[in-house]
């Protein structure tokens, strides 16, 4: 089996948000072979990522074995390595790992669970991030909650923080998870002081209350945070991983397969993360792309509800009374009527 193209395009669904969710959140990309198979996945950067993909990717890619995945992985990372590492070229780079890895499951016509030894079938609890506590009413079903306090995470906004956790644990009561989300909005003093108030209400984990490149801060909240941290979802490939892992930085790691660098590299983040007893809970894990690899490679899975506007993926699995479960089709299970996606230009 040879690749003949490599193909990227920016679908827009329903409710899309106006800013760079949709801008550089999410690009799909196709690879068409000889032997009549397509492969799918979703990469971001936007039309930046899409531009990668057509200038650099393709011409790297075409007649090709997609089978080769590590290899093609290495020698797509050395093609961007004078502009990428990290960012826009990784987020391109990861629709096209994704999508090798749909043609490598449609080809053994196996699901991509099953190519990392696990089975399709199992339920998987989920999560859910909610922006306001009083959205959390209507909300039940879930194992746990994660409340996103981005829009007031100012330093003399300490106070509405507090109290809207303590009004967000009440509502959900003690027998559910609940995790904050800082959205690299916080300092290091502010993180501490705020975990010491939250530590009572049994706060899961705290997530990004620092910029990803902060690493001594993290290492002072490693010491200091009364909370659990948790962050990775706007790191880049395994090797950025490592210094997280190695000095353990992150209780809990979460790696976005459509940004990180694809499965390839959030396998490699799951196996360093083990050996190191840390946790992965990948960011948007319930949705599909990395779905398969919670089912297979996680002890204790658990995945966060996805994109609710991402309504062009065909095949998404439904969410029902808080658990999630994959199918046996090939692949990740997904179809794609190109001919109908609204496109962004």
């Amino acid at each position: 089996m040879k690749i003949t193209d490599v193909r990227a395009i920016q679908p827009i669904g329903k409710d899309s948000p106006s800013d760079w969710r949709t801008t550089l959140g999410q690009i799909l990309v196709a690879i068409d072979t000889d032997a009549g198979l397509t492969g799918y996945g979703v990469g971001g950067g936007g039309l930046s990522g899409i531009h990668v993909v057509k200038t650099v990717l393709r011409d790297l890619l075409i007649g090709r074995n997609p089978e080769k995945i590590p290899q093609l992985w290495n020698e797509m990372y050395q093609a961007t390595l004078a502009f990428g590492r990290k960012g826009i070229a990784v987020m391109a780079i990861s629709g096209v790992d994704l999508a090798l890895w749909d043609l490598s499951g449609k080809s053994q016509k196996l699901p991509i669970v099953s190519l990392m030894g696990g089975n399709p079938g199992e339920k998987i609890p989920t999560y859910h991030t909610v922006w306001d506590f009083q959205d959390l009413s209507s909300v039940a079903e879930h194992a746990g909650f994660k409340l996103h306090l981005g829009k007031v995470a100012a330093p003399d906004q300490q106070e509405i923080m507090i109290s809207a956790i303590e009004q967000a644990r009440s509502l959900i009561g003690t027998g559910r998870l609940l995790m904050v989300d800082a959205w690299m909005k916080w300092n290091v003093d502010s993180t501490i002081a705020i975990s010491k108030e939250i530590a009572t209400f049994n706060i899961e984990w705290i997530e990004e209350p620092l910029s990803p490149d902060d690493l001594s801060g993290y290492e002072t909240l490693k010491e200091e945070s009364a909370v659990p941290i948790a962050g990775g979802e706007h790191e880049f490939t395994a090797a950025a991983f490592r210094p997280l892992i190695q000095q353990k930085l992150h209780s809990v790691l979460q790696p976005d397969v459509c940004w990180c660098g694809g499965l390839t590299e959030l396998i490699k983040i799951y196996k360093m993360a083990t050996a190191a007893e840390l946790r992965v809970c990948p960011h948007r894990g319930a949705e599909i792309w990395a779905l398969h690899a919670i089912a297979a490679l996680d002890p204790n899975p658990l995945a966060e509800t996805g994109r609710p506007w991402m309504t062009w993926v065909e095949g998404q699995p439904s969410i029902e009374n808080g658990m999630i479960e994959l199918s046996d089709q090939p692949g990740f299970g997904l179809t794609f009527d190109e001919h109908k996606l609204k496109l962004i230009h």
